[in-house]
């Protein structure tokens, strides 16, 4: 009896060392997992995804792109701009990044979401209701599209709007010479945000219950402001970082050169105050100073795009320990009108990781 005694106590002793050697390393790997740098380095793809025209689509750029990784394919959706300046969508899926040039393009104008403006499409699956959303702008509202499969552009249901009595006041009240642009849902447990920009340097935020949603979007207030319109301008990205109740803001701002470039901004939560990450253009989230291509750099614009998710689901995690951006770039050399602009999708990869 003493010999079990005494092993019991050896053995429940070993258990306690295991255990406090074991829980501090746990700890310190999500700790590592929530951690991001103070300043980013990236590589640069060529250029992988470009326009396609057809008989009826005659492009010259596809751009404000949206992805997520779903059964073995990379699933995107973007914005396409006619050589004339008329924007609508267009999605394809591809097994591998060294595919997605060869990729087909499905037209969603030619869907139920239907022909006339269109852009600035986000995808995500909202779990709740077994359902993927395409939330998108209309020109004068937030739109959404629903469907139980993302491989079949065929099944997006007919638009439907967020706000049933349109522009909120507050955006009336503030958005001057702008436009009411890129609209982004993500939810945490218990509500879900609709974020969008106005080019007059601000961004809004409205909110509705997780149970209510797609519908009871209300609350709307001025999340992020700037007296520069154009460090604030639009295409804002908001992320849950894994392992972590940290959130990250992407927010594309317009350098004293004319280029674009991501600032960056952390929180604790979706609706708190935002605490700047990299957020200057001599240290950006993305630029070009902080950009390398393998060969002469086919874009100086790191503009609207999307990071590539560690879940496909409304809460938006991203694995901070790889991240990567899909973006749209342009030839240096371009010029003209900016609706018909030849934007292209490239991939950045982030080459200074702390973890």
């Amino acid at each position: 009896m003493r010999l079990t005694r005494l092993l019991g106590v050896l053995i429940g002793g070993l258990a306690l060392l295991l255990g406090a050697l074991v829980a501090p390393s746990t700890a310190s790997s999500q700790a590592r997992a929530a951690a991001l740098p103070g300043s980013f380095k990236w590589s640069s793809s060529n250029v992988l995804i470009s326009p396609k025209s057809d008989a009826t689509h005659q492009l010259s750029a596809i751009k404000d792109p949206s992805v997520v990784y779903h059964n073995g394919r990379w699933h995107v959706f973007a914005s396409t701009a006619s050589t004339s300046g008329a924007y609508n969508m267009v999605y394809l899926n591809f097994a591998s990044w060294q595919e997605a040039a060869s990729a087909q393009h499905h037209y969603l104008d030619q869907t139920a979401i239907g022909a006339g403006y269109k852009a600035a499409p986000q995808v995500f699956y909202f779990a709740p209701q077994k359902l993927w959303y395409l939330v998108y702008q209309t020109g004068d509202n937030a739109a959404y599209s629903t469907t139980a499969d993302i491989a079949n552009p065929k099944s997006w249901t007919a638009p439907k709007k967020f706000y049933a009595n349109g522009m909120p006041q507050i955006i009336k009240d503030n958005i001057g010479s702008g436009y009411w642009v890129d609209f982004w849902n993500v939810c945490d447990s218990a509500k879900c945000y609709l974020f969008s920009s106005d080019d007059n340097g601000h961004l809004y935020r409205s909110e509705t219950s997780l149970a209510a949603f797609p519908n009871g979007f209300t609350n709307t207030v001025i999340a992020l402001q700037d007296s520069n319109k154009y460090r604030l301008w639009e295409a804002a990205n908001v992320y849950k970082l894994k392992d972590s109740n940290t959130y990250l803001l992407l927010n594309e701002a317009i350098g004293g050169n004319g280029k674009r470039y991501f600032r960056s901004w952390t929180s604790g939560s979706i609706a708190g105050s935002w605490t700047p990450l990299a957020d200057t253009e001599s240290n950006p989230f993305a630029r070009s100073n902080n950009v390398t291509f393998s060969g002469t750099p086919w874009s100086q614009d790191i503009s609207h795009g999307e990071m590539v998710r560690h879940t496909n689901d409304q809460t938006l995690t991203v694995n901070p320990c790889r991240l990567q951006y899909l973006y749209q770039g342009l030839n240096p050399s371009a010029s003209g009108p900016y609706n018909t602009l030849p934007w292209r999708l490239g991939l950045l990869t982030q080459t200074n990781s702390t973890c």
